[in-house]
């Protein structure tokens, strides 16, 4: 890492008059212990990060661990009591570090970071965040309106669907079930399966956002946490009747197909126009690009529809974590840190590297072939 020309001091005094903020005092130098997951984004992407914080808040220096299996790299260490200060680790991995963490309680509550201004900024990092996406048990897994681990990174999810079919039919994309099976019978009149999926795992997001669509987080916590009664309730009812009604109008080879061998055979009946929908993520692009595909083809994503008129939609959001360790030393810089994470300065770093943040206005800044599947949650649509 390069060192600043200019002394620690005369920036202490001169930036708070171009950035409005100075997080830590001349006196209080901090070294923070940063362990990063490094992902496809590359190793280039956190030494920026840092470098650009320097330019905010000289006095805290930086030290960086990133290391592709990083549970290896800092299990050893929390079992010694040696905390990292800040982790970005997600969720639903293997080896389940912050499943375990959560578990024991070993986390500390960000939920404070929501309110702290963006550093250089005048916003709050609540006021930048896209809604909802402090709202779920992956961030807040107690269930008790309490932040534990933010929203870092997002992938979406959802129901990808060639617009250009749909513009030569004159169809709408259906926002209630309602509509969904009435579109079902337009499209059997084509010889065209409403639905397909890549292979069986595909659908337990895609459940989720169901449930949501049901009840909100409310409900799908209580589903989450095997409530008796919410299982055998109305609402619950009402989604397995729904998933059997799509199962009679799921195309006819999709079952034989959904395994790891077969998975892409579904992918293409979208490509080929003989399935309207399936659940995937946008990663499904780049798998499918070099795949033959109908006549001016255009990918399309929507979320999924909502069980009554005028209820909200949700699209499953594949989240990437940040999170501090309970006992961690210097959890106030952790947290300035954190925040800084959201300013327009870091999204622009990030966005280079491929990595899309849940901030308000980014969409915009994305390439086109991107837009089409994140700005899902700038129209109303909620992650879950």
């Amino acid at each position: 890492m390069k060192k600043a020309l200019v002394s620690a001091a005369a920036l202490a005094c001169a930036l708070p008059s171009f950035f409005g903020v100075a997080n830590v005092s001349a006196e209080e130098k901090v070294t923070l212990d940063f362990a990063a997951i490094e992902t496809a984004y590359g190793t280039k992407l956190w030494p920026e990060i840092i470098e650009a914080y320097k330019q905010v808040n000289p006095n805290v220096d930086i030290k960086l661990t990133m290391e592709k299996e990083l549970e290896d790299a800092i299990t050893p260490r929390l079992q010694s009591g040696d905390y990292p200060d800040v982790v970005l680790l997600a969720q639903s991995r293997k080896k389940a570090l912050p499943e375990t963490l959560i578990k024991d309680k070993a986390l500390a509550d960000l939920t404070d970071v929501l309110d702290m201004k963006v550093p250089g900024e005048d916003k709050t990092v609540k006021e930048k965040l896209l809604p909802g996406f402090t709202d779920s048990t992956s961030t807040n897994p107690y269930n008790d309106g309490k932040t534990y681990l933010m929203p870092m990174f997002y992938s979406p999810t959802g129901l990808f669907y060639n617009k250009a079919l749909f513009k030569a039919k004159g169809w709408e994309v259906p926002k209630t079930w309602d509509q969904m099976w009435k579109l079902a019978e337009e499209a059997k009149k084509e010889n065209i399966a409403l639905f397909t999926y890549p292979t069986a795992g595909y659908l337990d997001t895609f459940f989720s956002s169901v449930i949501y669509s049901a009840g909100g987080a409310e409900l799908f916590n209580k589903a989450m946490n095997y409530d008796p009664e919410v299982w055998s309730g109305a609402d619950l009812t009402k989604v397995f009747e729904t998933l059997g009604e799509l199962a009679k109008n799921t195309e006819a080879t999709t079952v034989a197909n959904a395994n790891k061998d077969g998975f892409t055979k579904n992918q293409q009946a979208v490509l080929d126009n003989k399935a309207l929908f399936m659940p995937n993520g946008s990663w499904v692009v780049d798998e499918m690009k070099d795949a033959p595909r109908a006549d001016g083809f255009e990918w399309g994503m929507a979320a999924v529809p909502t069980l009554k008129e005028g209820g909200k939609q949700y699209a499953y959001t594949f989240l990437e974590h940040i999170w501090i360790p309970k006992e961690a030393k210097q959890q106030k810089a952790a947290k300035e840190f954190i925040a800084f994470l959201y300013s327009d300065k870091a999204a622009e770093i990030f966005a280079k590297h491929g990595a899309v943040q849940p901030v308000k206005g980014l969409i915009s800044k994305l390439p086109a072939e991107k837009q089409v599947f994140y700005k899902v949650y700038d129209e109303g649509v909620l992650p879950g």
